[in-house]
């Protein structure tokens, strides 16, 4: 019976593992791939335009 016990935790720590990367994997792209991508494109085009435009002013 010391077997169960011993073997027990890794059992559960597996399958709980599985479930995270099946989870992980599901919500990947999807409905809100398309928002997601979108919000990072313009937060890199904001930064992106101050960058452009710190180093486009002269500097007196």
């Amino acid at each position: 019976m010391d077997y169960v016990s011993a073997l027990l935790p890794p059992v559960v720590m597996a399958v709980f593992f599985i479930g995270v990367i099946r989870v992980i994997v599901k919500t990947q792209g999807g409905a809100n791939k398309a928002k997601e991508d979108a919000a990072v494109d313009a937060a890199l085009a904001r930064v992106e335009g101050a960058q452009q435009s710190s180093t486009s002013t002269p500097k007196a």
